[in-house]
C-alpha cells in the first residue's frame, strides 16, 4: 500500500496500489501500523519492528515518524521512539512562508517493509527514497539508506574532499566526529556538518540536513546509494526544496541562523604565524610587507605571544611592549586578533581563569563528579570549561572583557575546541558502552576518545558521547558575546570546530592545511562547502600551514587567496617565514596586485556578506550555483565565483603559465581589458603568467568598487 500527500496543504489522499511484495527476509526494518494520521502541521506514521531479526542491543520495537510540513519549501521528517534520547539543542527558526502549496510530496510505502519517498511535485523527481538497505533504530546504532535525487551530490563535512561533486563509484565513507586532525582525505576533521546538497538533473536543487551530533558516517556507493549510520540521538531530517541553489542556502540558514556580518576590516588581508617568538619578529614582518605596499588590515597573535601558553596573558619577556604596539597598529589602520584556547591550566598560583572557574564550577566532569583532566599547550594539566552551562557563558564573557583591558584586541580566534587533548585518555576511560560502544564509525583510530576526552565525561547538555562534536558550537556564541563586550564593537570570532548553525556567530578557517600544490585545489572545495554550510566567511591558510612552501607556490596561492572570503597567510612554528614580502620583489608585487583588486572590489564583497546576513545565500559559489541547468558546470571545482558577478580562474599547478577555464553560455568580459570573451558554453585556454590571476565579469553584473 502507498499513501501519498498531494497539493492542497495537509489534505491526506490514500492511494491503494497493487504492489508486488518485496522480500524482507534479509533486511531489518519496520512496517506501518494502520494508516498515517494527520497532526497539526503534517502527518504521523506508527511503525512496528519487522524484517530480519535484530542484531543490535536495544532495537526499538515501535517508532513514530512525524512528517512536519513546516513551509512550502521545508519538510521535517523526525523518527523517534518512546525512550528518552539525546536531541541536538539546535533552535530551528520559523519559516517566513506558509505551507498551503508545498513544493514536495511525501509517500509512505509498506511493501512489506516501511519506506518513504520525498518527491518534487513540479517535476515528479524522487529526491529521497529509503527503499534500499536496512532501517535500524537501536540504542547506539541507527541506520538509514536512501537513493538521492541524482548523482550530483555535494557536501558532508568536515573532511578533505578531492572533488566538490562526490564520486559514487569510489564507494567512499565519510565519518564525522570533531577531531584535531590535519586534512587527510576521508579522515574526520574539526567540524561536523551532516549536510548534503543535491543538484537534480534538470537544474532544480534541494538539500538534506540530518540534525545529529553523535559519531556518524555516510557511505556513498554506486547506484547511487547513501548509507547513513549514527551512534545515538534520533533520525531528524530536514529537506529544503529550493528550487534554485541560492534558494536552498537561504532556506537552510533561515532555519539554523543566518551568517554573522563581518566588520569591513575583517574582509581585508590578514597576517599571522605560529612562531614569531618575539615582538621584534612580528614588527619586522609587518614592516617588510608595508615596504612593498602590500595592504594589511589585521595582524594576529598565536600562542607564542602568551606567557607559558596560558590564556588571557602575554609574555613580558618575548613580547614586552605588545599592548603599546597594538595601539600603534591601530593608528595605521591595522586591527589585532589573537588566539584563545578553551583548556585552562591548573598549575598556576593566582591564575584568574582557573580560580574563577573553580568558584563558578564551570568544568566538564568525570562520572564521579571531579573535573576532567587533560593536557594541551600549557605546561601543567588542564581542565575543560563546559560551555553548555550558563555559568560558563558568564565566566567566559567576564574573562574576555578583562582580557581586553590587558590587550586591546579587535577580534578573537578560538582553536583546539573539538576539544583537543594531547594526553592519551585511553587508560583513564572506563570500559563501558559510551567509551567503547558496539559500533564506531570509520573515524581516525576507530576510537571515540582518541585525541580528546572520555566519551562518558559529563556536561550539562549531556554525556560527551552525545555532545562532543558540539563543544566548539557551544563555545562560539559566548565568545562572540564576550568579544563584543570587550571591544564594544561588532568584532569578529574565528573558530576551528563548527557544527550546523555555527555561521550565525563565527567565521571558519579550513584548519592545519599543507604547503602542497594539491591543497590550493582542495581549499576551493572547502570554501565552496562552507558556503553551502552557511559559514561563508571561510578560507584556508594561504601558502599552507604545515611543511615549508616555496616561492612559486606561495605566489600562486597569494593570488588565489586574495579571493578567499577570509584571506589570511599563516604557517606553523619551525618553518620559514612565508608572508608575501619575504620572497622578494616578484612575489610581493604579484601579491600586491591581486590584493589591490580585492580591495577595489571590497564594497562588492561586503554587499555579498550583507545579503547573506540579511536574507541568506552564498558569498562564494561554484559555477553551477549560477548556471544550474548547464551540465558542464557540475564537476567544475577549480574555478569559482563571487556572487553572480565575478569569475575567478586561478592556476593551481606548478610550472604552468596557462590555465583551462570553462565559460557558461552567457557573456563574460575580461576584468583587466574589458573585452568580451568569445567563448560561450565551452572550455578555452587562458594565458596565465606568474604575476596574473584570470578574472572575468559576468554580463549584466554590477560590481561596486572603491578607489
Amino acid at each position: 500500500m502507498k499513501f501519498a500527500v498531494f497539493g492542497g496543504g495537509l489534505a491526506l489522499v490514500a492511494i491503494l496500489c497493487a504492489l508486488a511484495p518485496t522480500s524482507a527476509q534479509n533486511l531489518a526494518g519496520y512496517s506501518m501500523v494502520g494508516e498515517p494520521v494527520q497532526i497539526s502541521n503534517g502527518l504521523r506514521v506508527a511503525l512496528a519492528k519487522a524484517g530480519a531479526d535484530g542484531s543490535w542491543e536495544g532495537e526499538a520495537e515501535t517508532l513514530t515518524l512525524d512528517a512536519e510540513f513546516q513551509s512550502d519549501y521545508r519538510l521535517r521528517v523526525k523518527i523517534y521512539n518512546t525512550t528518552e534520547r539525546f536531541e541536538v539543542p539546535l533552535k530551528i527558526q520559523p519559516t517566513s512562508e506558509g505551507n498551503n502549496n508545498p513544493l514536495f510530496e511525501i509517500q509512505f510505502w509498506s511493501n512489506p517493509l516501511f519506506s518513504f519517498k520525498v518527491i518534487r511535485k513540479s517535476t515528479g523527481t524522487v529526491l529521497f527514497d529509503t527503499t534500499p538497505g536496512d532501517f535500524i533504530f537501536a540504542d547506539q546504532y541507527l541506520t538509514l539508506s536512501w537513493t538521492p535525487g541524482s548523482e550530483n551530490v555535494y557536501g558532508i563535512g568536515e573532511n578533505e574532499q578531492h572533488t566538490f561533486k562526490h564520486d559514487f563509484s569510489q564507494n567512499n565513507t565519510w565519518a564525522l566526529w570533531a577531531r584535531d586532525q590535519p586534512p587527510e582525505f576521508t579522515k574526520n576533521m574539526y567540524g561536523v556538518h551532516p549536510h548534503i546538497t543535491v543538484l537534480e538533473d534538470d537544474g532544480n536543487t534541494h538539500s538534506v540536513v540530518i540534525v545529529n551530533s553523535n559519531a556518524q558516517q555516510f557511505t556513498l556507493s554506486s547506484g547511487p546509494t547513501i548509507n547513513y549510520i549514527t551512534t545515538g540521538g534520533i533520525l531528524d531530517l530536514y529537506f529544503f526544496l529550493g528550487p534554485t541553489p541560492e534558494d536552498v542556502v537561504k532556506q537552510y540558514v533561515e532555519a539554523v541562523g543566518r551568517p554573522q556580518m563581518p566588520p569591513y576590516w575583517g574582509l581585508g588581508f590578514q597576517l599571522c604565524r605560529f612562531g614569531y617568538d618575539s615582538l621584534e619578529n612580528m614588527k619586522r614582518t609587518v614592516e617588510r610587507n608595508a615596504m612593498y605596499g602590500i595592504p594589511q588590515d589585521v595582524q594576529y597573535g598565536d600562542i607564542d605571544i602568551m606567557h607559558k601558553n596560558l590564556d588571557f596573558t602575554y609574555s613580558r619577556e618575548r613580547f614586552e611592549g605588545l599592548p603599546d604596539y597594538i595601539r600603534e597598529l591601530k593608528t595605521k589602520g591595522v586591527k589585532f586578533v589573537t588566539i584563545v584556547d578553551p583548556a585552562i591550566s591548573t598549575g598556576e598560583e593566582g591564575y584568574r581563569a582557573f580560580d574563577l572557574g573553580n568558584e563558578l564550577d564551570v568544568w566538564v566532569k568525570r562520572p564521579d563528579g571531579n573535573p576532567v583532566v587533560g593536557q594541551v599547550w600549557p605546561e601543567d594539566p588542564v581542565y575543560f570549561p563546559d560551555f553548555s552551562k550558563n555559568s560558563t557563558r558568564e565566566y567566559w564573557i567576564t574573562l574576555l572583557k578583562e582580557f581586553h583591558d590587558l590587550l586591546e584586541y579587535d577580534g578573537l580566534w578560538i582553536d583546539m575546541n573539538e576539544p583537543a587533548n594531547f594526553y592519551d585518555s585511553n587508560g583513564d576511560c572506563s570500559d563501558n558502552n559510551l567509551n567503547n560502544p558496539p559500533f564506531i564509525p570509520e573515524i581516525v583510530d576507530k576510537n571515540l576518545r582518541s585525541n580528546t576526552i572520555c566519551a562518558d565525561s559529563v556536561q550539562e547538555a549531556g554525556n560527551h558521547y552525545d555532545v562532543h562534536s558540539l563543544y566548539g558550537w557551544f563555545q562560539s556564541e559566548p565568545t562572540l558575546a564576550g568579544t563584543r563586550a570587550g571591544t564594544g564593537k561588532r568584532s569578529l570570532v574565528l573558530t576551528r570546530s563548527s557544527f550546523l548553525g555555527s555561521g550565525h556567530w563565527v567565521a571558519h578557517w579550513l584548519g592545519d592545511n599543507w604547503s602542497r600544490w594539491t591543497n590550493l585545489h582542495y581549499s576551493i572545495i572547502g570554501m565552496l562547502q562552507f558556503n553551502q554550510f552557511g559559514i561563508p566567511f571561510a578560507g584556508s591558510d594561504i601558502c599552507g600551514f604545515l611543511e615549508a612552501t616555496n616561492a612559486e607556490m606561495c605566489q600562486r596561492w597569494q593570488e588565489l587567496g586574495a579571493f578567499y572570503p577570509f584571506s589570511r597567510n599563516h604557517n606553523v612554528v619551525g618553518q620559514p617565514d612565508q608572508d608575501p614580502a619575504v620572497w622578494g620583489p616578484a612575489v610581493a608585487e604579484s601579491s600586491r596586485k591581486a590584493l589591490l583588486i580585492r580591495y577595489t572590489l571590497l564594497p562588492y564583497l561586503y554587499l555579498l556578506f550583507f545579503r547573506a546576513h540579511n536574507v541568506g545565500g552564498t558569498v562564494v559559489r561554484a559555477l553551477w550555483g549560477n548556471y544550474p541547468s548547464d551540465p558542464n558546470t557540475r564537476n567544475i571545482d577549480k574555478q569559482f565565483m563571487w556572487g553572480n558577478g565575478l569569475m575567478i580562474c586561478p592556476v593551481l599547478e606548478p610550472n604552468k603559465t596557462e590555465v583551462e577555464a570553462y565559460f557558461p553560455n552567457t557573456r563574460f568580459y575580461d576584468y583587466y581589458e574589458g573585452s568580451e570573451v568569445a567563448v560561450k558554453g565551452d572550455w578555452t585556454t587562458l594565458h596565465a603568467p606568474l604575476d596574473k590571476i584570470n578574472l572575468f565579469v559576468a554580463g549584466g553584473s554590477v560590481l561596486i568598487t572603491q578607489g
